[in-house]
């Protein structure tokens, strides 16, 4: 008889799958802390390659429960390598074998041409692409001078003119000023000889901080504390001054428009005199007003140059000088319309002599009266100026 007590056969099997049960489950457990230190292997390693190369490292995350005594052996790892996402090549546009529909370089500049052709054949006067840019509006400023000194000044000008066709000055106005600009301290104490040669009667009146005493008695324009600086690298206006007159011998430009209609249409004769002998105008622009839907003026006697804008609906009269030496010139025309169409007539232009002669002709330091150098730019330039 066996030493063993028996079991039965139910009690055997139970006692099988407890220990297969629990070989299982430590196989498992083995297997699951395995697989973590290899993947927190594999984590540390990312996260020094990415610290490395600049690159954000993966978190680590817990691992979940996997204590070493005992635990879901089903437990899942939370943090794992992704790999980013490979950027997709687009294919490659397929071209098509047969003929193209777009349209082809050079066919609209063909067509264009064809059109500026007929244009010019109907008596049009078309510009080249490169003189579209109207000369009043190129010379709007005058360019700065290309050296500027430590002490630099601006004499600007504008008028504003308004004339009656039949002759008299409605209302003129110019109105000046100097601007300083001192860019050097060391020449920041100085004083202004001002050299005032004008016979019209122009009010002056200068910057508050101006000495006005030193100004009216030796003209020179300096500050009342002499002690003091002129601001650095700025503009300051120390002087201005203003003209208000209707006398026409101050006109400095003047312009006369006779339309008279004919059996043709309308005859006009237009001509300009320099009064202001001493000054020099550039990029003169007399723009006169013409018809719509009459086609282009028939031009007789011309001074200077033209251009007919048909869009904007007038004729300018181009003159790049106006001196003493050119001083007078006129324009002859023909066109479908009546005597008012041709009105208002407005004139532009610019100029680097100023029309009240008023002008900087030394500056000095304040402590010893030693020249200093010094750099200017002028400008008379046109505000409004028409005829109506």
């Amino acid at each position: 008889m066996s030493i063993w007590p028996r079991f039965a056969p139910s009690q055997r099997w139970t006692r099988m799958r407890k220990r297969c049960f629990r070989a299982v489950r430590e196989t498992q457990e083995r297997e699951a802390k395995a697989e973590m230190r290899r993947k927190a292997k594999e984590l540390q390693q990312a996260r020094r390659d990415a610290e490395r190369s600049g690159k954000k490292a993966p978190g680590f995350g817990g691992f979940g429960s996997t204590g070493m005594g005992g635990g879901n052996p089903n437990t899942i790892i939370t943090d794992t390598l992704i790999e980013p996402e490979k950027p997709k090549v687009a294919p490659a546009p397929i071209r098509p074998s047969g003929p193209s529909k777009a349209l082809k370089l050079g066919a609209r500049g063909k067509e264009v041409d064809s059109f500026v052709d007929k244009l010019k054949s109907e008596g049009e006067n078309i510009l080249s692409p490169t003189s579209l840019k109207r000369p009043s509006e190129a010379s709007k400023v005058l360019p700065p001078p290309i050296n500027m000194e430590s002490v630099h000044m601006k004499v600007e000008e504008k008028i504003s003119l308004t004339c009656g066709r039949d002759g008299g000055l409605q209302n003129m106005e110019v109105l000046g000023m100097i601007t300083l600009r001192v860019s050097d301290d060391q020449v920041g104490r100085v004083r202004l000889h001002l050299n005032n040669n004008d016979r019209k009667g122009v009010q002056l009146q200068t910057h508050p901080n101006v000495d006005k005493k030193l100004f009216s008695t030796d003209s020179l324009l300096g500050l009342k504390n002499p002690e003091k600086s002129f601001p650095l690298n700025s503009d300051v206006g120390v002087l201005k001054w203003r003209l208000q007159t209707t006398d026409e011998s101050f006109i400095p430009l003047t312009i006369n428009c006779w339309p008279s209609e004919g059996a043709t249409g309308c005859d006009v004769n237009i001509e300009y005199e320099l009064q202001e002998e001493g000054l020099e105008l550039n990029d003169v622009v007399i723009t006169i007003p013409v018809p719509s839907g009459v086609g282009a003026p028939v031009i007789g006697d011309l001074d200077g140059d033209y251009r007919h804008d048909s869009r904007r609906n007038i004729l300018e009269w181009c003159h790049p000088v106006i001196d003493a030496k050119n001083k007078t010139g006129s324009l002859e025309f023909n066109v479908a319309g009546q005597p008012n169409d041709f009105f208002p007539v407005h004139v532009s232009f610019v100029s680097k002599n100023n029309y009240c002669d008023i002008q900087v002709v030394k500056v000095t330091h304040v402590d010893g009266d030693s020249p200093v150098r010094f750099s200017m730019e002028t400008s008379f330039v046109v505000d409004k100026y028409e005829i109506l």
